[in-house]
């Protein structure tokens, strides 16, 4: 039986409980492969951690073969084979954009420098803590000797929310609808691709034959779904978020069904005219053991516009945060 060592910051957060249980499940990697957790939050937040570290072993877990709860990063991160960065500061009322990237990038370049370290060397981080794009970013910068192709930012939380948003405009199951793309950051300004996507083989826009809404309205709820679900319930999407960090994983694990694709934000190799090194979020394929960009896709006027819009706010989060790179 395989064996995989994930370390997971935030562990005792609201996200962090919804996702230790999936993964100790073995809904993330599968049924033949045991996990060792280790698990990283704040000292504060350890009598917490540990109550969910009690749950952890009341459910009896048949492939949980151990976990770790520490608040050191030397801990968390010793010998992972993937790290899932899920904590990180939350965007306060009042607080400009620039001032949370550079919270969260202090926060991301310990992790990162922690990772190079301590973590193996084809160790794999997914960053789910916003902004996870340019938090990505400066973890891969700092964690020197590693693969930046083994670093990632989610964004299939923003494809499951556009997926069902066209199943249901179609009156269809979400299993219906296949290659719904997010290019760019995840953040407001990405873009839900419905000119690729396709619905029971059939273009989407040409099924749902109303373009005022895929350009409108729909590409506003998708890009406020995350706002409008705090409005309604008070706190954020945190069971929807552990599912799409489930989600991301398994596609990046598991090899991709021919003539598909998923979202998830690496490095960029200069694809589609995005600068090279940022983390932007792209079509991509795995084969199981490694990943690429899916090539040859074309934009229409409104497509080049939203790509634009998107890699020009990824380049000004980069900039905003260089001066912590040294």
């Amino acid at each position: 039986m395989k064996r995989v060592r994930v370390a997971v910051t935030g562990a005792a957060g609201q996200i962090g409980y919804a996702l230790l249980f999936r993964i100790a499940s073995g809904q993330m990697f599968g049924e033949d492969t045991q996990v060792d957790l280790q698990l990283l939050e704040l000292e504060q937040a350890l009598p917490a951690l540990k109550g969910v570290v009690m749950e952890l072993e009341d459910c009896a877990f048949p492939l949980l073969s151990s976990v770790t709860p520490t608040s050191e990063m030397s801990v968390a991160f010793k010998d992972a084979d993937w790290a899932l960065l899920v904590g990180s500061i939350p965007r306060k009322k009042g607080m400009e954009r620039a001032d949370l990237l550079k919270k969260n990038g202090g926060i991301f370049v310990e992790q990162g420098t922690a990772i190079a370290a301590h973590a193996k060397k084809s160790c794999k981080t997914l960053v789910v803590g916003n902004p996870c794009n340019t938090n990505s970013y400066v973890a891969k910068a700092m964690a020197d000797g590693m693969d930046e192709r083994n670093f990632f930012a989610m964004t299939m939380l923003d494809q499951n929310r556009a997926v069902t948003q066209l199943a249901q405009k179609a009156s269809v199951p979400v299993s219906a609808v296949k290659n719904l793309a997010i290019w760019g950051n995840h953040s407001p300004s990405m873009y839900p691709d419905f000119y690729h996507a396709t619905i029971n083989g059939k273009p989407a826009h040409q099924v749902i034959d109303d373009e005022d809404w895929l350009q409108g309205e729909f590409l506003t709820t998708v890009q406020k779904r995350g706002a409008a679900i705090i409005e309604a319930r008070g706190a954020s999407s945190a069971a929807s978020a552990a599912n799409a960090v489930v989600d991301t994983v398994r596609n990046l694990t598991t090899p991709t069904p021919e003539g598909e694709f998923f979202s998830v934000a690496v490095s960029s190799d200069g694809s589609y005219g995005v600068p090279e090194g940022i983390m932007f979020s792209f079509p991509v394929r795995s084969t199981g053991d490694g990943w690429e960009i899916v090539q040859g896709l074309e934009h229409n006027g409104f497509g080049h516009s939203k790509l634009n819009a998107t890699r020009e706010e990824l380049l000004n989060e980069q900039a905003a945060v260089e001066e912590l790179l040294g």
